[in-house]
């Protein structure tokens, strides 16, 4: 009888004995460099090329050094998941009890901050680490579904012998990631653990289910906030002449005047009040709002030319986000890149000379007829790079530095991308435009 490959068989309504040994068969031959009949799962097998790189020993512990209480409690404090548990326990830990699992959430490192569920489980728990303040990033443990979703920004679900470390293989776990909807950062991991018989391929579902409800509960949260700073700002724009708007602390716009309205600015983590120079709009000046900034436009100055931007250092070097950031004598703002943001820069940064949409379509997609796609993502994109890429064709401006950092090995650039030059980039990395230079 020809064995069904472990996607599908992790997919059944049944966890078997059979597909366990599969398991432990694909698993001893990888590490041992010998061929398989049956390859692992896309995720497991790019987690493990992981391990084996950065020198995971397999045969290890799950131990880890516990955050002190004070740095758990600041934790928890600062996480917007502390306010979204009681959800979370209302939406998973009832579930995880009865089906003799717990319920995990961490932060965006990978360390526990809570658990709940079934006792004996969380003590059984304790004895892989898996507790609050322990670390379960790859780095530490090896590819379990924390670790691997921090990785992968992916709901995943690892199954006995796919977690590299074999003192999990009698565990089975189901994580999600769980991303702030204001700014796109990754906020933690929600979890849900138990022992390898508690198995039920359904649960990644679920969690990514519970995932989506904590955003969804963050983004109405936040919609009250903007219209809380509207009330404030609207009065106070209709006052004034000129080009203003008001946004809130994250550059979301709840308020505008005399221009119009954006979606976003882009503000930097030294953002405050006072004359500033915005990319996207010159000469500012800027005052505090309760939530947020009102912003308005000096119509009679212009940024000097030794004020523009005239570097740009894009950073790929880590495997969990890419950003941009654009410096001037003016100052500097650097902003997390979505990840088909951060593959169109890279693609410019490798083609100083320029690409066109037909041409970035084949890049991305292998497919040189999607260009209403990438016209779409370019015009994002160009929102906030204004001043740093021209188009007809794509391209950085010739007069721009551009520093590309990327990651120590090749198989790490843009590990989630599918795009075909991504990927043969990976094979063997291209050399980089030197900074400032152009091909032409």
């Amino acid at each position: 009888m020809k064995f069904r490959p472990p996607d599908s068989a992790l997919q059944g309504s049944r966890h078997t004995a059979e597909t366990v040994r599969a398991l432990h068969g694909i698993r001893d031959a990888v590490l041992s460099g010998e061929p398989s009949r049956i390859a692992p799962r896309p995720v497991i097998d790019a987690s493990w090329q992981r391990m084996l790189r950065i020198g995971i020993n397999p045969e290890q512990s799950t131990s880890s050094l516990l955050l002190p209480a004070d740095e758990m409690e600041r934790r928890r404090r600062t996480t917007a998941l502390g306010e979204l548990l009681p959800a979370l326990s209302k939406g998973l830990a009832a579930i995880t009890d009865a089906s003799q699992q717990i319920m995990v959430v961490t932060d965006a490192e990978g360390r526990v901050l809570w658990r709940d569920g079934n006792r004996g489980v969380l003590r059984r728990a304790n004895g892989i680490c898996l507790e609050e303040g322990a670390a379960w990033s790859e780095d530490s443990t090896g590819t379990n579904a924390i670790g691997t979703a921090l990785e992968s920004r992916v709901p995943v679900q690892v199954h006995s012998a796919e977690h590299f470390v074999r003192t999990l293989h009698h565990w089975t776990c189901a994580a999600a990631p769980v991303h702030d909807p204001r700014d796109g950062r990754l906020l933690g991991i929600i979890d849900v653990s138990g022992p390898d018989s508690t198995f039920h391929p359904a649960m990644l579902a679920l969690v990514d289910s519970v995932a989506r409800l904590a955003v969804g509960e963050l983004r109405d949260r936040h919609l009250v906030t903007i219209e809380r700073l509207r009330a404030v700002a609207a009065p106070i724009l209709c006052r004034l002449g000129g080009r203003a708007l008001a946004v809130d602390s994250h550059g979301w716009l709840a308020a505008v005047t005399g221009m119009p309205p954006v979606d976003r600015l882009p503000l930097t983590k030294s953002f405050g009040a006072g004359r500033r120079w915005l990319a996207s709009l010159g000469m500012c000046t800027v005052e505090p709002l309760p939530g947020g900034w009102l912003i308005r436009v000096d119509e009679t100055s212009s940024a000097p030319d030794e004020e523009a931007a005239n570097r740009v250092v894009l950073d790929l070097s880590g495997r969990r986000q890419s950003t941009v950031t654009v410096s001037g004598a003016a100052g500097q703002w650097t902003q997390t890149l979505s990840p088909r943001h951060a593959e169109l820069l890279y693609l410019l940064s490798v083609h100083r000379e320029g690409r066109s949409a037909a041409e970035l379509a084949a890049e991305l997609f292998g497919d040189p007829t999607r260009t209403v796609t990438v016209r779409a993502e370019m015009s994002r994109l160009r929102r906030h790079l204004a001043e740093v890429l021209a188009h007809r064709p794509y391209r950085f401006v010739d007069e721009m530095e551009v520093e590309v950092v990327l990651p120590e090995h090749p198989a790490d650039l843009l590990p989630r991308s599918t795009a075909p030059a991504i990927v043969r980039a990976r094979r063997r990395q291209p050399d980089v435009a030197p900074r400032g230079a152009s091909d032409d």
